[in-house]
């Protein structure tokens, strides 16, 4: 694998785990939402990976076994979900006639978790990305 492919599938998990942590945040901050402009509690979000060969031009296709298995990684889609907790608290503005109110399924502390979890993995890919651009520099460095 060259060089410019290894920084192609960092760069799309940078891109990916970014999307993580927006929707992690998005969870976390809306954890105690009842109203939202579509009707109803905050739908929690979650980030849907896929993966395709990190290859652009057909010339790479061709160029043999080495990077076959190398793939990048995209987020491709954001998923809502519809479950709710109903919490009794019968002064809360949103309270049905029997004093719940629908709030959603979020648990901050796995939010947090998954948070951490993603910026450990933005962080590798940083990484891997800084150990490319040092080796291609100390490749130039052979050759003076």
């Amino acid at each position: 694998m060259d060089l410019l492919s290894s920084l192609r599938i960092s760069s799309s998990g940078l891109s990916a785990q970014r999307k993580r942590m927006e929707a992690h945040s998005s969870n976390i901050a809306n954890a105690q939402t009842t109203r939202t402009a579509e009707g109803g509690p905050y739908r929690k979000k979650e980030v849907v990976f896929g993966s395709e060969p990190a290859r652009e031009k057909f010339s790479e296709i061709l160029e043999g076994e080495l990077a076959e298995n190398a793939h990048t990684v995209h987020a491709t889609e954001v998923v809502h979900s519809d479950k709710v907790v109903f919490k009794y608290d019968p002064n809360h503005p949103d309270a049905n006639t029997e004093g719940y109110v629908a709030m959603p399924d979020i648990n901050p502390m796995v939010e947090m978790a998954n948070m951490i979890e993603a910026q450990r993995a933005y962080e590798a890919n940083v990484t891997a990305i800084n150990t490319t651009k040092q080796m291609a520099i100390k490749t130039l460095e052979i050759g003076r």
